[in-house]
C-alpha cells in the first residue's frame, strides 16, 4: 500500500540514516580511539624519557648538592676560623704588647748594669748581664741585637771563655796555619748558591790527601741550630760523589749545634776525599736541604 511503501520508504530511510550516523560514529570513535593511542604513546615516550632524563640528571644533581654544600660549608667555616684564628693572633699581639712594656725595664737595667761592669773592667759580670738582655731583646725586640750579639761575642774572648763559651767563638780553630801541602787552596772560591744565604764557603783547599771547605753560616734567631749530614757529598767533574769523613767545629747530624744569639756567625770544615787531580770544578750537596753549592772552582 502507498502508505505502508511510505512507511517502508520511511523506515529504509530511518535505517539508511542510522546506518549513516553508525558509519559516521564508527570513523569518529576510529579516529578518536587512533588520536589517543597515538597521543598515549606519544606520551608513554615523553614520560619514558622525562624519567629516564631524570635518572641521569639526579646523581649529578645529587653530587652537585654534595659539593655545592661541601663547599658552602667549608666556605662558611673557613670564614669563622679566620675570624676566630684573627681574634686570637689580636688577643696574642695584645699580651705580647703588655709583656713588651712590663718587661722593657728589665731589659733597660741589664744593659745598663753591663756597661757599668764592662766599663770596670768586669767581665765576666758584664758579658752575662749583656746575655741577660740579649734574650729579653731576642724576644721583644728593645734594640739592634746585631750589636748585643757582638759584644757578646767579644766578652767570652775577653772573660777568657773561649773553650767552654759558644762554637762561635772557636772560629779561630777552623783556619790552618800551614796550606802548603795542599795543591789549590782559594779564599772565597767562586760557586753558584741559589738557595741557601745565609752560609757560604770561604775557603777551599785541595791536596792529594783530602778536599777540605771551610764554610761560614750566620745564626738568624736565638738558639740557631746547624748540623752536618753524613749524607753530604761533593761531586767533581772528573769523578764521583766523595762522602763527608769529617768535620771540625760543627756536629754531625743527629747532634745539633747551637748558636746562641742572632747575627752570630759559626765557622767550620768539612772534609772529604781527594778529588782527582785534573778536576777543575766540584758541587756540595746536603741532600734535602738548602746547602746545595755548585761549580765550586777548585783548579
Amino acid at each position: 500500500m502507498p502508505g505502508e511503501a511510505r512507511d517502508l520508504n520511511f523506515l529504509t530511510g530511518k535505517k539508511k540514516k542510522n546506518v549513516f550516523f553508525c558509519f559516521i560514529s564508527w570513523k569518529t570513535s576510529t579516529f578518536v580511539t587512533y588520536i589517543t593511542i597515538n597521543y598515549l604513546e606519544i606520551m608513554k615516550k615523553s614520560l619514558f624519557l622525562f624519567a629516564f632524563g631524570l635518572l641521569a640528571v639526579m646523581p649529578a644533581q645529587a653530587q652537585w648538592d654534595r659539593i655545592h654544600t661541601s663547599t658552602t660549608i667549608s666556605g662558611v667555616l673557613g670564614v669563622l676560623n679566620n675570624s676566630i684564628e684573627s681574634a686570637e693572633r689580636k688577643k696574642q699581639m695584645e699580651i705580647r704588647a703588655q709583656e713588651k712594656a712590663q718587661y722593657e725595664q728589665s731589659f733597660r737595667d741589664a744593659m745598663e748594669e753591663a756597661k757599668s761592669f764592662e766599663a770596670d773592667g768586669n767581665w765576666e759580670e758584664a758579658l752575662n748581664k749583656y746575655e741577660e738582655a740579649a734574650k729579653l731583646n731576642c724576644t721583644y725586640g728593645y734594640s739592634d741585637q746585631k750589636q748585643i750579639s757582638r759584644k757578646i761575642s767579644g766578652l767570652y774572648e775577653k772573660a777568657g771563655r773561649t773553650e767552654d763559651g759558644p762554637s762561635i767563638l772557636n772560629n779561630g780553630k777552623t783556619i790552618l796555619a800551614d796550606y802548603s801541602k795542599y795543591r789549590y787552596v782559594r779564599e772565597n772560591p767562586v760557586y753558584v748558591n741559589k738557595k741557601e744565604s745565609g752560609t757560604k764557603i770561604v775557603r777551599v783547599a785541595c791536596s792529594n790527601t783530602e778536599t777540605r771547605l771551610e764554610m761560614e753560616t750566620e745564626a738568624s734567631s736565638a738558639d740557631h741550630w746547624a748540623h752536618i749530614s753524613g749524607k753530604g757529598y761533593i761531586k767533581g767533574n772528573k769523578g764521583g760523589k766523595l762522602t763527608v769523613e769529617a768535620a771540625e767545629n760543627i756536629t754531625m747530624a743527629p747532634a745539633k749545634t747551637y748558636i746562641p744569639w742572632p747575627y752570630q756567625k759559626l765557622r767550620f770544615v768539612l772534609i772529604f776525599p781527594a778529588l782527582p787531580e785534573n778536576a777543575t770544578e766540584f758541587d756540595f750537596i746536603v741532600p734535602s736541604s738548602n746547602w746545595q753549592f755548585k761549580d765550586i772552582k777548585c783548579k
